[in-house]
């Protein structure tokens, strides 16, 4: 079984864990102040998930393995999608560091030197963590692990200096539940709490350019864990412990969902002027359900001036350590899920039937989906999509549309919509057929409940 992001089984506590081609996309803000959202389904406007968030200004990364980088699909999907990368496991202690003061780059080298021919931001993972630790680390004494502790940040900081945007400093020192407390691991247990401000501290003096992050699971939104996370990082910014930024892995599934808060929870952290970054993204599920669970996510990003980038854990559904759940935004053939194409949509960017790098096999037609508001009034709006086939004809197709909340659609004609959450997707009543240059429409009716946003019309998908 491949290794997870945590090297545990994949059953976690809160479970019950560019260089690239040009693209062109529309930002949908910039046009609904005019009242129209024009979003092409070609490869000429197909906007990668790298390119709508740099656009946004912030980072779209994943996980990679350098085992997989070799496989033509993995590799072409990560370079046309991606523009930040964080290696799975290769960072970790285990991986770097097996016997002590001799030091293995080569697997971790074949990530970074991947992703700078590419133009991609790297972020690194993670020098202190119990987890994934060689046994020689446990078993030294209190003087020996604080020497120990101290070279393997210098060493692998220095190793990576000028190449790493940000470090996970310090991974996952807090216990669940409802204590608040550190979790027991050999730095803890032999150095106390200040183990924590030990690493940071080490960790700027080698590198002062690189953003220094604390990285935890299950502090999404306020709960006993994040709280006490929050009061360390408040307590270290108040002292100048240098601190640049928190991660927050969102790992989601239905025994553990986005949490209601998880917005308000990231602005409370970037309020203690720190950065926060969404570090290993994944959400079991399918269809339009997880759809509207990682556009609520990417959402929530956007509007935390200081959410400086996301990234998913994995490239593939087949290679996620909980692909049973297929929690990724591309199946195990590397087609791309609804989720994908709502990510790709509150980003602000389009795809369809394109070349995206990946395996989307043939059969797939171009259309267009342009929004106009039709008429307004108070409470209430009426949107018209128009959608128009590219080069050659069509027999179907669809179009997500995301209603910004408190709105709610209460009519919708000529089309066949699914609503999960704030995305509906539509698709045709009568009219999918569509030759070369035809175009056909369908209209929707909005009450705004106070909120008078433009929708977000996504990618046109036909065939």
């Amino acid at each position: 079984m491949a290794q997870n992001p945590h090297g545990e089984a994949p059953a976690r506590p809160f479970l019950p864990a560019r260089g690239r081609r040009a693209l062109s996309f529309v930002t949908a803000g910039v046009l609904a102040a005019a009242g129209v959202v024009a979003l092409a389904g070609n490869a000429q406007a197909v906007g990668a998930l790298g390119d709508a968030a740099a656009a946004k200004g912030r980072y779209f990364g994943t996980a990679v393995a350098a085992n997989h980088l070799g496989e033509a699909a993995y590799a072409s999907t990560l370079d046309a999608q991606f523009d930040s990368v964080t290696p799975e496991n290769e960072m970790k202690w285990d991986a770097v560091e097996s016997s002590r003061n001799s030091f293995s780059f080569s697997a971790a080298d074949q990530i970074v030197s991947h992703a700078q021919t590419k133009g991609m931001k790297v972020r690194g993972h993670t020098l202190v963590w119990h987890s994934q630790l060689p046994g020689w680390v446990s078993g030294l004494s209190a003087t020996e692990l604080r020497s120990a502790m101290n070279n393997h940040i210098t060493q692998v900081m220095t190793h990576y200096k000028g190449k790493i945007h940000s470090w996970d400093v310090v991974n996952e020192a807090y216990q669940d539940g409802s204590s608040g407390a550190r979790r027991s691991s050999p730095f803890q247990d032999k150095l106390g709490n200040g183990f924590i401000e030990e690493a940071f501290r080490t960790a700027r003096t080698v590198d002062a350019g690189a953003k220094l992050c604390y990285n935890d699971y299950n502090t999404d939104g306020q709960n006993a864990k994040s709280n006490a996370v929050y009061d360390m990082v408040k307590d270290f910014k108040q002292r100048g412990v240098p601190i640049d930024c928190v991660g927050f892995q969102s790992h989601f599934n239905s025994n553990s969902p986005v949490p209601s808060d998880y917005q308000a929870n990231l602005q409370r952290f970037a309020d203690l002027g720190v950065d926060v970054q969404i570090t290993e993204l994944d959400i079991e599920g399918s269809g339009s359900a997880q759809a509207a669970n990682y556009t609520k996510v990417v959402n929530a990003c956007l509007a935390v001036t200081r959410c400086t980038g996301l990234t998913v854990w994995g490239v593939t559904d087949k290679y996620s350590w909980r692909s049973s759940g297929t929690p990724l935004l591309f199946d195990g053939d590397y087609n791309k899920k609804p989720a994908y194409d709502a990510v790709l949509a509150a980003l602000g960017g389009s795809s369809g039937g394109g070349d995206d790098g990946g395996e989307d096999g043939g059969g797939t037609g171009a259309c267009t989906a342009t929004y106009s508001q039709t008429s307004t009034w108070n409470g209430g709006y009426n949107g018209e999509v128009t959608v128009k086939a590219g080069g050659s004809g069509i027999t179907t197709w669809t179009v997500p549309v995301t209603v910004p909340s408190p709105q709610k659609v209460s009519a919708v004609w000529n089309g066949t919509p699914t609503t999960s959450g704030d995305v509906m997707t539509v698709r045709p009543a009568w009219n999918g057929t569509l030759a070369a240059g035809a175009s056909t429409s369908f209209g929707f009716t909005v009450t705004t409940n106070g909120n008078t946003s433009a929708p977000v019309v996504g990618a046109c998908t036909a065939s």
